[in-house]
């Protein structure tokens, strides 16, 4: 009889925790994360006795002072349904960092906030290029016959063959120097003589 009452109990606290309210929260951008240019803020706002809300952002430092300005992004009249509450434009803020609060108004008057801090609003510094450290890469390609470890083959170095020059026979009209002296010599003997005797007839004819 007693374990009726139990099972029923453990019943209805497991449909307990299934049905429980889901409490408010932005589950982006996240504590100390930097933001450049559009950014999409996801969270949740659909809780029990929703009466509006208001989407805002501050100087980071000012985040934990109560008399600090906050500057609205969007507001709420009804619970957004999906995780993707709003899109902040943050062109339009100085760099700097910022806190981001959720705060959503209740009917009994009261209100939940839900803040992130150190956002880091970051859109006229470049961004980070990442360094790369070259590698080098050494293939080692061995023929699929041979076997790893055993001794290379020497490749013979081919010899090249030059065709040789054959000498041209001596041309026999050619003159050499000792054969133009005895052609001289001779050539000279001959006027010579030629002159004596010319001379010697030329003396016969005046005697006569």
């Amino acid at each position: 009889m007693l374990n009726l009452p139990i099972a029923m109990l453990k019943s209805f606290l497991i449909l307990a925790l299934l049905f429980q309210d889901t409490p408010a929260s932005i589950t982006s951008p996240q504590n100390g994360e930097t933001l450049r240019g559009q950014v999409q803020i996801q969270g949740q706002m659909e809780i029990p006795n929703f009466a509006s809300a208001e989407l805002a952002f501050t100087f980071d430092a000012s985040a934990s002072d109560p008399a600090a300005s906050w500057f609205p992004i969007q507001t709420f009249p009804q619970p957004i349904q999906n995780p993707l509450l709003a899109v902040w434009d943050t062109t339009a803020v100085t760099d700097g960092d910022y806190a981001l609060r959720l705060r959503i108004f209740l009917q009994d008057g009261t209100s939940q906030d839900v803040i992130v801090n150190g956002l880091k609003i970051r859109n006229n510094e470049p961004l980070p290029t990442p360094t790369f450290t070259p590698t080098e890469v050494v293939f080692d390609f061995q023929p699929l016959n041979e076997t790893p470890g055993a001794p290379k083959e020497q490749t013979p170095t081919p010899v090249i063959l030059y065709p040789t020059s054959t000498p041209l026979p001596p041309n026999p009209a050619s003159l050499t120097i000792s054969s133009i002296f005895t052609i001289f010599w001779q050539s000279a003997l001959l006027v010579l003589v030629l002159f004596a005797f010319f001379s010697l007839l030329l003396r016969l004819r005046k005697n006569t």
